[in-house]
């Protein structure tokens, strides 16, 4: 009986070892079948809620101050997530959490207009005519008359080599009637020509908002 214990116990080892190995041979093969690589919805919406907006909000509060900017609130795009999730985040800077979450369009660049062709791709520009969003931080000040959706847009004055030409370009913060309110993940918010666009609904939440400031906001778009 000992002899065969002394044997059979590391016998059961090696077996157990084996069993571990296919369990996890197994998950591996699981996770990189159809899924797809973005991963779902209420995946993604965690990390931009938690770590990397959090830090763009500190660096953002840094910039608002010494710009004397508003330190009420910003606007926060991140351009990394898929465009048919909100990326758009309000950040209260009183409450240090998020206000408000919204869809936002981006630019087509080459690819149709109104389509999303580039939905978890898009790519950047501060190039006049180029038809693509621009990255870095924008003032948003003036209010005015849009041609689109519920005709109200915001002037956005590019402070960095990124977006410099955003005045130039005509590019603005307006809402568009193709913007829907609830996400459309897996398929992606519709393409303008470069403007960060939301829905009606969303701008008549954001507009009192920016009417109200006493001081100009920021726009930090990023990915």
């Amino acid at each position: 009986m000992g002899f065969s214990f002394i044997i059979n116990k590391p016998v059961r080892f090696l077996s157990f070892i084996f069993i571990m190995f296919l369990l996890v041979s197994c998950k591996q093969k699981t996770n990189s079948g159809t899924a797809p690589v973005l991963g779902t919805a209420e995946e993604i919406r965690p990390v931009a809620d938690s770590v990397k907006i959090l830090k763009k909000a500190e660096e953002a509060l840094e910039f608002c101050k010494k710009k004397n900017f508003s330190t009420d609130f910003c606007l926060l795009i991140d351009m990394g997530l898929h465009s048919g999730v909100k990326r758009f985040f309000v950040w209260d800077f009183k409450k240090n959490k998020v206000a408000g979450k919204y869809l936002v369009g981006h630019g087509c660049g080459n690819d149709p207009w109104s389509k999303d062709g580039s939905k978890n791709r898009p790519q950047f520009s501060n190039v006049d005519g180029s038809h693509l969003s621009s990255l870095g931080k924008y003032k948003i000040q003036e209010r005015g008359y849009s041609d689109w959706g519920i005709h109200v847009k915001y002037l956005m004055h590019g402070l960095e080599g990124t977006n410099s030409n955003a005045l130039k370009r005509s590019i603005v913060f307006h809402s568009w009637n193709l913007m829907s309110d609830e996400e459309v993940f897996p398929k992606g918010s519709p393409e303008g020509w470069g403007c960060p666009t939301v829905s009606n609904n969303a701008m008549k939440e954001i507009d009192p908002m920016l009417q109200k400031s006493g001081k100009p906001v920021l726009m930090w778009i990023y990915n």
